[in-house]
């Protein structure tokens, strides 16, 4: 069973960076051919797909974000890290990481709400 667990800041403030990690249990984030994204839902909206990092390693970014997201993992520790530079607090959301594979995103982490704020 794999299993996605956010950690990071709750309260980060404005024009400073985001900084999320997702730890990876039960499988391994190099294994063909699996996609891992980061996703978010800010108060009353919908999902929004921010990017994702490929079991080769490369990257993917949705192109609102692209200028201010960067996706990196660490394999020995099967983590995956989210940054976002200058955030604001349209940036407040609850953030999940996930994986993805042919048939969609199938495993999810709880998610973790970060609120922008000064």
């Amino acid at each position: 069973q794999v299993q996605l667990q956010e950690s990071g800041p709750g309260l980060v403030k404005p024009s400073q960076t985001l900084s999320l990690t997702c730890t990876v249990s039960g499988g391994s984030i190099t294994t063909n051919y699996y996609y891992w994204s980061w996703i978010r839902q800010p108060p009353g909206k919908g999902l929004e797909w921010m990017g994702a990092i490929a079991y080769s390693g490369s990257t993917y970014y949705s192109p609102s974000l692209k200028s201010r997201t960067s996706i990196s993992r660490d394999t020995s520790k099967n983590q995956f890290t989210l940054q976002l530079s200058s955030v604001t607090p349209e940036d407040t959301a609850v953030y999940y990481c996930a994986r993805a594979g042919w048939d969609g995103m199938d495993y999810w982490g709880k998610g973790t709400l970060v609120t922008v704020s000064s």
